[in-house]
């Protein structure tokens, strides 16, 4: 059974890592994937959209999928379906990011499970920008 890492752990990843990978950031600014990018931009962390046949979000070029992105990744922040999980987390570990946040409300345990297997640094059903916020309080 998958259980998130204790607060500590979370909190140095998150003061840790500068570069987030969005899979599914919307250009849409009502939409979570956007509202929760913004936030950490606004906070300094570089982000990457990850989402096809956008051009752009939040002035930063989209890219089709992982592999396609240029760079190191520190997180994947994957907004898309618990069943389109897998996928996301086998490019994640294919490119070498370092860890993997799934939504809140979204649940793969075998995903989040392989992922960590891999090495890397797996959150799964919390919000990136509500643990951002209670952990660091910025």
């Amino acid at each position: 059974m998958f259980n998130n890492p204790p607060d500590a752990d979370i909190r140095d990843f998150l003061i840790a890592m500068r570069r987030i990978a969005v899979v599914g950031l919307s250009p849409k600014p009502e939409r979570a994937s956007y509202r929760v990018s913004r936030y950490m931009q606004q906070r300094g962390y570089g982000i990457v959209p990850v989402r096809p046949l956008v051009a752009e979000v939040l002035g930063e070029p989209a890219w089709p999928d992982l592999a396609s992105v240029p760079g190191e990744i520190d997180l994947v922040n994957v907004f898309r379906r618990a069943e389109e999980v897998d996928a996301v987390v086998d490019a994640a570990i294919a490119c070498g990011a370092k860890g993997v946040w799934i939504q809140l409300g979204i649940i793969n345990e075998a995903a989040a499970l392989r992922a960590r297997a891999a090495g890397l640094f797996v959150v799964m059903d919390a919000c990136l920008m509500v643990e951002h916020a209670r952990l660091l309080g910025m």
